[in-house]
């Protein structure tokens, strides 16, 4: 029992080390592929991405994933631990399930693991998720997270998405594009920024106008 012990320590001891250098190696370099990328490739479909620094993507476009998907983003640590309460309470009723994931959980699944679920995947995140906070810091959250959501079916990143869905790169994207592309984030495979139809529509202008709430708010504050 001793030595399986110490072997135990030393394995963790060692994929703490790893993980670390992982994480802070990713704080200066862009992540080159992530494992929901090769998953695509596996799947028979390549990989469009082109990574843009944060100070050149428009504005808007950070303040709409803001407004869909985390709008505590700049206040919290990692976790909205309401929001994850909310969702669970939610799925417990039954019906289409809910998430209650921040930007930094996203990003953390994003960059160095799988999707999917599981409770290995979930305490994972959870702990990716606390190096990232420690050691990147929240402008590089958003700047990897908007360079390595999925947008389009084999598409990853705003610059990448909006040069499919708009025809030009993310440093020029409208609000009403902005908004679009981030009511595309939770369902990639399925929806289209561009002419949108029905809830991707309604959620994108939506998305649109309340990127404006965030920028007058302050709630985007830890990004400028």
């Amino acid at each position: 029992m001793f030595r399986f012990a110490r072997l135990f320590l030393k394995a963790v001891l060692v994929f703490v080390l790893f993980t670390v250098l992982w994480v802070g190696l990713y704080r200066f370099v862009p992540p080159p592929v992530t494992f929901t990328m090769l998953g695509g490739v596996v799947g028979g479909r390549g990989i469009t991405k082109d990574w843009m620094s944060l100070s050149e993507i428009d504005p808007d476009m950070a303040r709409a994933v803001i407004a869909g998907e985390d709008s505590k983003f700049c206040s919290h640590r990692g976790f909205d631990f309401r929001a994850i309460a909310g969702a669970a309470y939610r799925n417990a009723q039954g019906g289409r399930i809910r998430g209650g994931s921040t930007i930094s959980q996203q990003t953390a699944k994003n960059a160095f693991l799988w999707q999917g679920g599981g409770y290995l995947r979930k305490g994972l995140e959870a702990y990716f998720t606390v190096l990232i906070e420690a050691l990147w810091g929240k402008r590089r959250i958003m700047e990897v997270y908007l360079n390595i959501a999925e947008t389009g079916i084999g598409t990853y990143g705003a610059n990448a998405g909006s040069q499919r869905y708009f025809g030009h790169d993310a440093s020029r994207l409208s609000t009403l594009e902005a908004g679009r592309i981030a009511a595309v984030l939770p369902l990639p495979k399925r929806r289209e920024a561009v002419e949108p139809r029905g809830f991707v529509r309604r959620h994108g202008n939506k998305l649109a106008r309340y990127a404006g709430v965030v920028r007058r708010e302050g709630l985007d504050g830890c990004l400028r």
